[in-house]
């Protein structure tokens, strides 16, 4: 199997001390690792919006890295601590981050996340243009 680590410049340390990549490139799909609100200096805001916004551009920056763009997320599965209390807003600023066609999207409610403060946590799987929607390579 031949597969490439995703790591966006600044990841390095986070890569090292956690023995996970921020993503997978492989067969034409990139997987990444589930991302969560903190800013790049490992900090976690108290607010929802400052949490998605940050999620969302360090999934922008991890497909970048294999030369997608957010437009290549076919599937989304994002774990929220207070789904009912906050999926409303999620949605709506989430809005802002997919496209048609839109990822296939599911959100499940957890008791707690790894990153203390984080509010959920977003999973990715994204696919390279050039296969079709089947799967086939162009």
């Amino acid at each position: 199997m031949s597969a490439r680590a995703l790591v966006p410049p600044g990841s390095e340390a986070a890569v090292a001390a956690l023995q996970a990549s921020p993503g997978i490139a492989t067969h034409g799909l990139v997987f990444l690792t589930g991302m969560t609100g903190s800013r790049p200096d490992g900090s976690m805001p108290e607010d929802l919006d400052a949490q998605v916004h940050s999620a969302f551009g360090k999934i922008a920056a991890v497909l970048g890295e294999a030369g997608l763009t957010l437009g290549a997320m076919v599937e989304m599965t994002s774990y929220h601590v207070g789904l009912h209390a906050q999926f409303e807003r999620f949605q709506a600023l989430r809005a802002d981050y997919v496209m048609p066609p839109y990822p296939a999207w599911t959100a499940i409610e957890v008791a707690g996340l790894r990153r203390a403060g984080a509010l959920f946590e977003i999973r990715v799987v994204a696919a390279h243009p050039e296969n079709d929607a089947e799967g086939n390579q162009g």
